[in-house]
C-alpha cells in the first residue's frame, strides 16, 4: 500500500497580510475573554473604527491513502492576534469589547463546521485540492456571516442587536460541538 503524507498548514485572518510564523497569538478557549490589554496593535490616526479584532482559522492535517480512499487527520484551531488588533480608548466600552470577543468567537463557531465538514468529506488523491476547497468555502461563509454581524450591530452601536447577537452567539456556542 502506498502512502502518502501531507502536512499543511494554512491560516486566515480577518485582515490582510497577517500571519508570520512566531507572531504572537492566543488561541481561543471556551471562557477566555479577551481585555483591552489585548489589543496591542497600533491604531490609525482616524477614528472612524473604534476597535479592530485579528482572528482566524488554522489547520494542519495528514493524510493516507491510495487512489480513490484517502484519510485524513487534522487540527482545526481559532486564533486571535494580538499585534493585529487595536483599538481607540477613547471610543470603547465595555459593549465594543463584547462586540470585538464575538468576532473572536464567530471565527471559533466556523472552526467547528470546517472541523465538521473535514471530518464528513470524502478525500481522494487530490486531497491537498479538496482540503483547500472546503477550507476556502468555510473561510468565505465566515467572512459572510462576520460581515452581517457587523451591519446588524451596526458595529456595536446598537446596543439592543448587540446584546441579541451576543446571547445568540453564546447559544451557538454551546450547542455545538467543540471539537
Amino acid at each position: 500500500m502506498d502512502f502518502v503524507k501531507i502536512l499543511v498548514l494554512a491560516c486566515l485572518a480577518c485582515s490582510p497580510g497577517l500571519r508570520g510564523q512566531d507572531e504572537p497569538s492566543l488561541r481561543w478557549e471556551p471562557g477566555l475573554r479577551l481585555s483591552w490589554a489585548d489589543f496591542r496593535g497600533d491604531p490609525p490616526s482616524s477614528l472612524r473604527i473604534a476597535a479592530t479584532t485579528a482572528s482566524g482559522l488554522s489547520y494542519r492535517y495528514t493524510a493516507r491513502g491510495e487512489g480513490e480512499r484517502y484519510e485524513i487527520d487534522f487540527i482545526v484551531d481559532t486564533f486571535f492576534y494580538p499585534e493585529k488588533s487595536w483599538f481607540h480608548p477613547e471610543l470603547c466600552d465595555a459593549l465594543v469589547l463584547s462586540h470585538e470577543q464575538l468576532h473572536f468567537d464567530i471565527s471559533e463557531l466556523f472552526a467547528r463546521r470546517l472541523r465538521g465538514r473535514l471530518r464528513s468529506a470524502h478525500f481522494t488523491d487530490r486531497v491537498k485540492a479538496e482540503v483547500r476547497q472546503i477550507f476556502a468555502e468555510v473561510n468565505r461563509e465566515l467572512s459572510q456571516f462576520q460581515d452581517r454581524y457587523d451591519r446588524e450591530t451596526d458595529f456595536s452601536r446598537n446596543r439592543e442587536a448587540q446584546l441579541a447577537w451576543n446571547q445568540s452567539i453564546a447559544q451557538m456556542l454551546r450547542e455545538s460541538p467543540e471539537r
